[in-house]
């Protein structure tokens, strides 16, 4: 059980021949008084100190707490939004190449009409080279006809008639 200021005022001594000054005992036990107050007083605002970082270290347990259940919750996002990035990388990329192909089929596909085009084109102009070479020959065969030889010549009176009688 520990004492009080109180119980150090009502403290009384038995008396005894040739015991303490009275009154020299009496300041002392003041002076304990006054002490033990003190002492008290500071007890109990070390003690209300003691509350007040408890409860702040509480509030500040409960702040990392909840900063650490934050953390692990940004890094698990942090890996899924990776992850899902990482899958929609590959699946553009399969798509890409997919496309890459289709796109060099498609051009190889075209490429071989226009070659096939390209032979058709030089066989027909072949062709009309052919056919206007022999039109052409045709022609200089007309030209060389004698017939052209007696247009020249001049009209004689039977001929001379016959226009005449045309027009």
């Amino acid at each position: 059980m520990s004492l009080t200021p109180l119980d150090i005022h009502n403290k009384e001594f038995s008396r005894r021949m040739r015991g303490y000054d009275e009154d020299e005992v009496n300041e002392f036990l003041d002076q304990i008084i006054k002490d033990f107050e003190l002492v008290i007083r500071e007890k109990k605002s070390l003690e209300q100190k003691v509350d007040e970082l408890t409860e702040r270290l509480k509030h500040f347990s409960n702040i990392e707490e909840t900063l650490n259940k934050s953390i692990l919750v940004a890094q698990e996002t942090a890996d899924d939004v990776k992850r899902n990035a990482e899958k929609e990388s590959r699946l553009i990329i399969k798509e890409a190449e997919k496309n890459a192909d289709r796109i060099i089929n498609e051009s190889l596909e075209k490429s071989r009409r226009i070659t096939m085009d390209i032979e058709e084109l030089k066989k027909q102009a072949n062709v009309y080279r052919t056919r206007f070479r022999m039109l052409l020959e045709a022609q200089m065969d007309l030209i060389d006809n004698e017939d052209w030889d007696r247009l020249m010549e001049p009209i004689d009176e039977e001929e001379e008639e016959l226009l005449a009688r045309r027009s």
